[in-house]
């Protein structure tokens, strides 16, 4: 009765909506503890330096990082930070992402236009949800550790959050939220979009139908292509690192907004100083697809398999 309600056009069948499923809202936040807490973190640090110290090659920056403190500098912000958001952000995304998908597809989308809808409003709801003063508080940590170098005992993570809040209140906590809402919305709207244009040219290539499954190796080949390719909008990223970031520098303009910083970051660096970082975001952006995409997928298999349910927004 309730499919009836909704209008059809003709000639085509209307998608089958997914149950939620709890195990699948366990699922994302699982796939995304495991990417930060292998390559993830590390990635995540390296891009962050590098955006920050804009003068520093990935050498340089891979070196001043372990001299923060050797294996763990490249770990900085992970916990708690990083696995707050890690738990969260991929619950968050996983659900609304289905969600978007399955309404895309609903009214006529195909798969590529469906993709990118799904995740650009996975995306927001990313940010705005719980990424604001995670990230925030990572970049912290990953920039203000540099105190170390000049003798000053830095304090503790939780110390520093309660110095943020007390002097600047919510605001000063999600500070640069709306750039990672821009970056969010163009990460998983790109990466979801661009993996299933190359998941429908496999299949153009291997003469599979629309129906037909890609095995493992052609599903995690296409999420990394549509990983490496989602660092196109390096720009942003850049612009909420500078936001965010504790490095003293005098010449840095008060309460930056997001165009403020592209203009600062641009008069001083110009065009290659808001791509500075690009290289390891792109190995993030392969890795976190690939885990969130290409492992999501199957992981829902498995998970169907084990608990009976039926996996929501099979990707």
């Amino acid at each position: 009765m309730a499919a009836a309600a909704l209008p059809q056009a003709a000639g085509r069948s209307m998608p089958e909506k997914k149950p939620v499923s709890f195990s699948n809202l366990l699922l994302g936040a699982g796939l995304n503890l495991f990417e930060v807490t292998t390559l993830g973190q590390p990635l995540e640090v390296t891009k962050t330096h590098m955006a920050a110290n804009r003068g520093d090659s990935i050498v340089g920056a891979l070196r001043n990082t372990w001299a923060r403190g050797g294996v763990l500098g490249f770990y900085q912000g992970l916990i708690p930070w990083a696995w707050i958001e890690a738990s969260t952000k991929g619950a968050v995304l996983l659900f609304v992402a289905a969600e978007g998908e399955y309404y895309a597809r609903s009214f006529g989308a195909s798969s590529f236009v469906s993709g990118i809808s799904g995740g650009v409003l996975g995306g927001v709801a990313q940010a705005y949800a719980t990424m604001g003063f995670c990230t925030c508080m990572k970049t912290v940590e990953i920039t203000r550790h540099k105190q170390a170098a000049v003798g000053v005992a830095p304090q503790s993570t939780f110390s520093v959050f309660a110095d943020i809040y007390r002097k600047e209140g919510i605001a000063g906590i999600n500070k640069g939220v709306n750039a990672v809402a821009i970056r969010q919305m163009t990460n998983w709207g790109s990466r979801f979009g661009l993996s299933r244009l190359a998941e429908q040219a496999i299949k153009d290539v291997t003469g599979k139908g629309e129906k037909d499954p890609l095995s493992a190796f052609e599903k995690i080949g296409a999420s990394a292509i549509g990983g490496g390719l989602s660092a196109w909008n390096q720009p942003i990223e850049v612009i909420r690192v500078e936001m965010q970031s504790k490095k003293e520098d005098p010449n840095r303009p008060k309460n930056l907004t997001v165009w403020k910083a592209a203009k600062y970051i641009y008069g001083n660096n110009g065009i290659k100083g808001l791509y500075r970082g690009v290289t390891p975001r792109i190995g993030l952006g392969i890795w976190q697809t690939v885990c969130m995409v290409g492992m999501g997928d199957m992981a829902k298999e498995a998970v169907a398999k084990l608990t009976g349910e039926v996996p929501t927004g099979k990707h």
